[in-house]
């Protein structure tokens, strides 16, 4: 089957990978074709970014590299630093300059990049080109643990609901609702009903769907391919959409994307984002409302309609690890809570 929107991003990534590796040391490109076979382009885009990032510290900040360059940065040099080097570059991702850019990175983007640089090392211990690993003892920052944020049922009616009626749209935004109307709600009804991630969504093309069977595959994160049922709401969105919506958004015949923008091409992962924060800010909560939100409303859905079937949840969602789900959805309501703290009988009556 054919991912087109899946292979030109791949194709991109490979590009910038190049062009960055070409700023780098050699070794760099050794652990990247390291990678290759067990990653996305995507995803070893991101360790080069992280390793340029690290380069950039040694440089500025290390007195022993004073006079060098990123190219003549050798792997003898990473294997004499010490823990502490490495527990300095993560107080200094709190705050550094890229040419006049601030950045700043709380603890989840200190945990990243450690890993990433854990990665880097545990290879070239692991192909015994350098013996001394000072990422594997530096002090791992902690992760802050956060409640998932889902919809309530009522909440889910209503955000579908202002879609189709455009009624607490402004008076600029009504005027593109007759033509977006139908998408919106599609969109909207796709996402709450599957699950899947935005860049799935984006990433769906007319090809990918078996409506005989209510099916349709996807890419999962990580390059995986899955096959997808859904149920009739869904169904109905999407054919409605596809029979009525999309035409008015004038698609070339070689179109081959299943949601459009009002450019006539493939809508973007930012243009859904804020598409969702549109509907989602309506509503009389004080929720910030992402695609990934309604990703948490199904999962938490399945996880409770299936009585805690933790695999199945996590096959539903495409997690890779179980732990994934498990993390996120096998949580006990406050009302189970309160339910079960009365189980357990101390005494007789």
């Amino acid at each position: 089957m054919n991912y087109k929107y899946h292979e030109e991003e791949s194709k991109r990534n490979i590009l910038k990978l190049r062009q960055k590796l070409k700023n780098l040391p050699s070794y760099c490109k050794d652990f990247i074709l390291n990678l290759e076979t067990t990653t996305t382009a995507r995803t070893r885009l991101g360790y080069i970014q992280d390793m340029q990032i690290f380069f950039h510290f040694l440089l500025e900040m290390n007195p022993t590299f004073e006079n060098k360059t990123i190219l003549h940065i050798t792997l003898h040099d990473l294997e004499q630093l010490t823990v502490s080097d490495i527990d300095e570059y993560m107080s200094w991702l709190d705050l550094y300059y890229n040419g006049e850019k601030e950045n700043q990175n709380h603890n989840p983007g200190k945990y990243r990049k450690l890993s990433s640089l854990r990665t880097f090392y545990n290879y070239f211990c692991k192909v015994q080109r350098i013996q001394n690993n000072p990422a594997a003892l530096a002090k791992t920052p902690k992760l802050p643990e956060h409640d998932i944020v889902i919809l309530e049922p009522n909440e889910v009616a209503e955000i579908i609901d202002y879609a189709e009626s455009g009624e607490k749209l402004t008076n600029a935004q009504k005027r593109y609702a007759s033509i977006t109307k139908l998408r919106d709600v599609a969109i909207l009804v796709l996402l709450l009903g599957t699950g899947i991630r935005v860049s799935e969504c984006v990433g769906l093309d007319l090809g990918h769907f078996d409506f005989k069977n209510n099916t349709f595959n996807v890419i999962r994160k990580g390059g995986k391919e899955n096959h997808i049922y859904f149920g009739e709401e869904v169904r109905n969105a999407l054919l409605d959409y596809l029979e009525e919506g999309r035409p008015l958004l004038h698609p070339s015949p070689e179109e081959e994307a299943l949601f459009l923008s009002i450019q006539h091409k493939r809508i973007s992962v930012r243009a859904v984002q804020n598409l969702v924060k549109k509907y989602g800010d309506m509503l009389n909560t004080n929720k910030s409302i992402s695609p990934h939100k309604l990703r948490h409303t199904f999962g938490t859905n399945i996880y409770q309609e299936t009585g805690g079937d933790i695999y199945a949840a996590a096959e539903l969602l495409g997690h890779s690890s179980i732990e994934t789900t498990r993390k996120h959805y096998a949580k006990f309501s406050n009302e189970r809570r309160k339910q079960l703290s009365n189980i357990i009988k101390l005494r007789n009556d």
